[in-house]
């Protein structure tokens, strides 16, 4: 949806207002409608800086802490991601990023080395989880393929980030495991969209992994209790935004343990695409912007194994994670 039909919506409901009220309320929507805008053409990063958060460009030269060379410039930039997205801050970027490549000094670029990655968003209102996706995932479960998106959700405290660390709750589960999923990121408000125009609410993608407990997650009838526990939900390190990925539903995806490769498929084999994920979770329920839409997982999980439950190797404290999506770039962390 355009900028012009989201004003003109809103501003149809404010018609109603009587008096010179509703000349400047239509006035306010107006300008409202015109600034908020999604980031385009940049590849993203969410930084932990001086006790908070902070954003990240990456560039040819660096990556540009985007609080410290609005400081340098006296120009106004999002505080981070979630302020990015949330309040339509994209042409306020992109205005700083271009200011920066002219005038700002090199004290403002950062080695990847040197960055303390936070989650890349902390604060969405809706952490969406997309269930068996993949033909293939069903199978190796022995799940019927769905006829309509089993969604369920994580929480907050599951955020985590590149280079992270996930605590394993051992008192309550034994059975971890790995999930490396597309995460689609909004920069719209979305609700009752069409397949046609569903893509146009992304702000951009990222790379995530749907930690799991297993036997929490089998305990009852209900995922939740097995894929929310602190850290369960590692997002990064980078937001690519939607106008440099082609085509969602053709990027490869893969899961590295330890070094070992663990799977290897691609997101042209999703049951639901990220266009039907969309429209039909938006039928249900408003999506906000920075909000997030973790997308399903292939198959090659531990879960799939073909061997005793009791038999598998499941992960276990000291194992090192790397996921990544073709362009998206590769998030690692570790388990304790």
């Amino acid at each position: 949806m355009s900028d012009r039909r989201d004003f003109l919506k809103l501003a149809g409901g404010l018609a109603m207002v009587t008096g010179t009220g509703a000349a400047q309320a239509v006035e306010k929507a107006a300008a409202m409608a015109a600034s908020f805008t999604m980031p385009r053409n940049l590849t993203l990063l969410n930084l932990r800086r001086e006790g908070g958060y902070g954003l990240g460009v990456k560039t040819q030269s660096g990556v540009l802490d985007v609080t410290a060379a609005g400081r340098a410039l006296g120009m106004a930039c999002p505080a981070d991601m979630d302020d990015l997205l949330q309040n339509g801050k994209g042409e306020q970027l992109t205005a700083l990023v271009k200011a920066a490549a002219e005038k700002a000094p090199q004290a403002h670029l950062l080695t990847e080395a040197e960055i303390a990655y936070a989650p890349l968003v902390t604060r969405p209102e809706k952490i969406i989880m997309m269930g068996f996706n993949y033909k293939h995932h069903a199978e190796e479960t022995g799940t019927p393929i769905p006829k309509n998106p089993p969604l369920f959700n994580k929480y907050n405290n599951a955020l985590n980030h590149h280079g992270g660390t996930i605590r394993l709750p051992t008192a309550a589960a034994k059975e971890f495991d790995y999930e490396t999923e597309l995460v689609i990121v909004f920069g719209r408000e979305c609700r009752d969209v069409s397949e046609a125009d569903a893509l146009d609410y992304v702000a951009g993608y990222a790379t995530g992994n749907d930690f799991s407990a297993r036997d929490l997650q089998t305990l009852t009838s209900q995922f939740m209790i097995g894929k929310t526990s602190d850290g369960f939900a590692p997002l990064g390190p980078y937001l690519v935004t939607a106008d440099l990925v082609k085509d969602p539903n053709n990027l490869r995806l893969e899961t590295r343990v330890n070094g070992v490769q663990r799977q290897d498929w691609n997101t042209n084999d999703m049951i639901f695409n990220c266009r039907q994920l969309i429209s039909f979770a938006s039928k249900i329920m408003t999506i906000k912007p920075g909000d997030i839409f973790y997308t399903g997982t292939p198959q090659g999980v531990i879960f799939g194994e073909k061997k005793p439950r009791a038999e598998r190797q499941w992960l276990k404290a000291g194992d090192e994670i790397a996921c990544s999506l073709e362009g998206l770039g590769e998030l690692k962390f570790k388990l304790t």
